[in-house]
């Protein structure tokens, strides 16, 4: 059994105690949150602190927080030689306290409140600074998921970027597209055969090979049409850009 102490309470920390709870070779032992209540309806009070002095021993400790409270919160831990990790994106292995040993267990995935999800498809993304601790992470990695890979700090910089464009920005289009429909008294609904077909088709084409779209075809009429429709100016000038952005990669 892999012992593990996980720090935080937020969406992430929330999310990761729940699939913990149900791996066979793990004993979530306890969870550190500030404010306990937010946690009490997945732990029972005894297993759930606010006294970093309190924080119980185990085999890792995964810190689950905002990227700018990681530094600060590592620091605190009152304990050395044990091995921390973070689950940030975007953060490199340095910014944990040197008195512990690093780590990285990041899952590649969007998690929203109250949502369940799958673990066993998300990448678990890991890094370690030891061979040793890093077979610990990657032995916690395939009691929740299927896929577990070695990702250096520089690579999950690169992935982090790659994932704010494809779930955040197309997400904002999406709740662009939904302003536009309620505006006009369209159902949002009639586009989620539409969105669904997109995201099939990367799954066997690749992006590029996938656009269509009147900015593809040049087609200028109906890029016209549309900017004279779009009385938002964000609106029109992010269509503007877009347009300009496929029509720029198709030349390439």
């Amino acid at each position: 059994m892999i012992k593990v102490v996980l720090i935080g309470s937020g969406n992430v920390a929330q999310h990761l105690i729940q699939v913990l709870l149900q791996a066979k070779e793990v004993d979530l032992v306890q969870a550190f949150a500030r404010n306990p209540s937010h946690l009490s309806y997945l732990l029972p009070a005894t297993k759930i602190t606010a006294d970093y002095q309190k924080i119980t021993e185990a085999d890792l400790y995964i810190i689950s927080v905002s990227d700018n409270a990681i530094t600060e919160v590592s620091a605190q831990l009152p304990f050395e030689n044990r091995l921390v990790v973070h689950t940030s994106g975007s953060s490199d292995i340095s910014v944990l306290n040197d008195k512990n040993r690093k780590g990285v267990f990041y899952p590649l995935q969007t998690f929203t409140k109250g949502k369940e999800i799958d673990f066993a498809p998300i990448p678990i993304c890991l890094e370690a600074e030891k061979e040793s601790d890093y077979q610990i992470l990657e032995k916690l990695g395939n009691c929740i998921s299927q896929k577990v890979v070695h990702i250096s700090s520089e690579q999950r910089k690169s992935l982090h970027v790659a994932a704010v464009f494809v779930c955040n920005f197309v997400n904002h289009l999406y709740q662009i597209g939904n302003e536009i429909c309620k505006e006009n008294n369209v159902p949002f609904e009639v586009l989620h055969p539409l969105i669904q077909e997109t995201a099939h088709k990367i799954m066997e084409l690749s992006p590029k090979e996938a656009q269509t779209g009147p900015a593809l075809r040049n087609d200028t009429k109906t890029i016209e049409k549309h900017l004279d429709f779009l009385e938002n100016p964000e609106y029109k000038n992010l269509y503007q850009l877009l347009t300009q952005s496929i029509q720029h990669v198709k030349k390439l």
